[in-house]
């Protein structure tokens, strides 16, 4: 079996299915085709449905021979990076090669190679007649290019399921499994601040006239965290509360100092590295991500522009928090400057409670998988669709078998041949540890 999938995943990332411009809209349908393929040989039905512009979805079903059976939706996006800088990786980005234990291609890690053992087991189960589910399957083409089928597809479905399944995250660790229960929400603003109708000169007007890049910093510090790393209570409100079950499994979590030191990061305050686990999957946080202003010369510039985001935790509403966002960057302006929003964006949080019964189950599951209990743990980026999911009310399992240290989207990408092992095994009993959810 592991051959099979092996060979598989191999045949998979040859097809250069790169979203992010660049690529070629024929590898992305051929990366679609091949995926409803498997299902249909697996039994199954399936279909590339394209919404508007975009690149196909791959839309297709597994059914049990239980028609009461529960239903089960299985995600995952077949859509990768492209491989630039080409040279710095050690072997062709979409020629799969082995060394040391693990799989260096492009999508090996993000999301082909994590995404299809799960696909594999649905269907090694549907052809064995011991699929004890319904599966839906929905693989998407543009998770990597923030498109927007998915999005539209879930919002018109009308089928739901009794639970989903997201093959796009990872472990704690080598031996540390780990269910994602909670995501945070992002609201990302641009936005222009005028001073004067054109650029002066700082030698005739400095210290009269008003400075665009002066007004933005003045605006900017009314939002940023204090001393303490602690965002104004304004940008605070609607956080939920964290259960016990989810405080306990942090136990087994990496320190967050260590976590900051392999980033190469620095602390932001004093003990920020003990708070980081609570911190970056349950609060908020501001970060200014972009200044474009002025340049070297001696000159008063008339436009400022600045990209800032807020990571919305579990809870929090992103059309509130954003207006207030503007609200206090307005409230931070000098008289005689004025804000122009440019672009905004939002994407929902996520929460789904440790003791809902799907989460239960698939706890159980991972620890029959993997011997060992996963850790409930909460991610502070973003996945829209598991937010979505979550709007519907589709309970949804977020895991994957990633490492840490797994290159995403660098060069010579890569992905454990273990990892391939424990998704089949874990994927295999997460699909029959559902079929409780008829009795649940």
């Amino acid at each position: 079996m592991a051959d099979t999938l092996q060979q598989e995943l191999f045949e998979w990332l040859r097809i250069p299915s790169i979203s992010t411009g660049g690529g070629d809209p024929a590898d992305l349908e051929r990366a679609a085709e091949w995926a409803a393929q498997k299902v249909r040989d697996a039994g199954g039905e399936a279909e590339l449905v394209r919404v508007g512009d975009g690149n196909p979805l791959v839309v297709g079903e597994l059914r049990s021979a239980d028609e009461d059976a529960p239903t089960v939706i299985i995600y995952g996006h077949y859509d990768v990076q492209g491989a630039d800088p080409v040279d710095l990786w050690h072997s062709p980005p979409f020629e799969p090669e082995i060394r040391d234990g693990r799989i260096f291609a492009r999508g090996a890690a993000d999301d082909k190679g994590n995404f299809l053992p799960l696909l594999h087991a649905a269907c090694a189960l549907a052809e064995a007649g011991e699929l004890p589910v319904h599966v839906r399957v929905v693989i998407e083409g543009e998770e990597e290019a923030g498109g927007e089928s998915i999005a539209a597809w879930l919002a018109a479905d009308e089928r739901g399921a009794d639970a989903a399944i997201v093959y796009d995250s990872g472990m704690v660790g080598p031996d540390l499994p780990a269910i994602t229960v909670g995501l945070r929400g992002v609201v990302l603003l641009t936005f222009d601040v005028r001073a004067a109708a054109r650029d002066l000169h700082s030698g005739m007007f400095g210290g009269s006239a008003l400075n665009s890049l002066h007004a933005l910093h003045a605006a900017l510090a009314n939002v940023l965290p204090g001393p303490d790393g602690r965002v104004r209570d304004e940008l605070r409100v609607g956080i939920a509360p964290i259960a016990d079950a989810e405080r306990e499994s942090w136990k087994a979590l990496p320190s967050g100092d260590e976590g900051l030191a392999q980033a190469g990061a620095r602390p932001a305050y004093p003990g920020a590295g003990a708070e980081y686990v609570e911190r970056n999957g349950s609060d908020t946080a501001v970060d200014v991500n972009q200044i474009v202003a002025g340049d070297a010369r001696t000159v008063i510039p008339a436009v400022s522009r600045a990209t800032v985001s807020i990571r919305l935790a579990p809870g929090q509403d992103p059309d509130a928090m954003g207006a207030e966002l503007l609200r206090l960057l307005r409230e931070g302006l000098p008289d005689g400057a004025e804000l122009e929003v440019v672009s905004s964006h939002s994407a929902q949080p996520a929460l789904f409670p440790v003791d809902t019964p799907a989460i239960q189950l698939a706890g159980q599951a991972l620890e029959r998988a993997c011997g060992v209990a996963p850790a409930f743990t909460r991610s502070g980026g973003s996945i829209p669709i598991v937010a979505d999911f979550g709007a519907k009310g589709i309970p949804t399992i977020v895991t994957g078998f990633v490492l840490p240290d797994d290159p995403f989207h660098a060069p010579n990408e890569s992905f454990s041949l273990r990892g391939l092992e424990l998704g089949e095994a874990s994927a295999r009993e997460l699909l029959i540890g559902l079929a409780d959810l008829k009795s649940a």
